[in-house]
């Protein structure tokens, strides 16, 4: 049978095992949490300051067409539909981009679908789009503070909600982290508090 004292032995070493393995894992989240900050601040930041699109205005629809393109990155495709959408935006004539990577891949469209493979799936898509446009003839979009552009946004792919969405996830971890070593921390000095007595 063992004694109180090597029952206390075991205790105390099974004790600064889980102490050992907990601060682990708090560095480690700490540790990921560095590496996705600095991964976000080397990719989504630069985007995010990068993107003139920062004034909220409104838009009112002038005219919509379906065009066929074969035109996609500079490269030529299979042809496929496109939606072309010209609008009314801070008083001036504009075209309208679905967001700023369909400006970036075809200035002929202002939105490409999804699934280009199928010409008529992909034409449906953008009739429907098309039919939205017309429920809804005055809308929100985004247009840039330079007088010259003639183009404006439906959607930012790289605003604030964006960039507060991607910093959640390593700020939970971090946190999570933190609190995990400061936990342990706490704990062995409440231990070595209660030995001295």
């Amino acid at each position: 049978m063992l004694s109180l004292v090597d029952m206390g032995k075991k205790l105390v070493m099974a004790q600064r095992r889980g102490e050992t393995r907990a601060l682990c894992l708090g560095a480690a989240m700490v540790v990921c949490a560095v590496i996705t900050y600095y991964i976000l601040g080397t990719t989504v930041l630069p985007l995010y300051q990068k993107s003139v699109w920062t004034q909220e205005s409104t838009c009112h629809l002038i005219e919509t067409h379906i065009r066929d393109q074969e035109e996609l990155e500079g490269k030529k495709v299979a042809q496929y539909p496109c939606l072309w959408v010209n609008v009314s935006a801070v008083g001036r004539w504009a075209v309208l981009y679905h967001t700023e990577d369909t400006r970036d891949q075809n200035q002929q469209c202002s939105y490409i679908p999804g699934g280009l493979d199928n010409y008529q799936m992909a034409r449906a898509d953008v009739e429907k789009v098309r039919d939205k446009f017309h429920e809804h003839r005055v809308f929100y979009c985004f247009s840039t503070t330079q007088e010259n552009e003639t183009s404006v946004l439906y959607r930012r792919l790289y605003g604030p909600q964006t960039l507060l969405f991607s910093l959640f996830w390593p700020t939970f971890l971090l946190t999570g982290g933190l609190l995990i070593i400061a936990m342990v921390k706490i704990n062995q000095s409440l231990s070595i508090l209660a030995a001295q007595k």
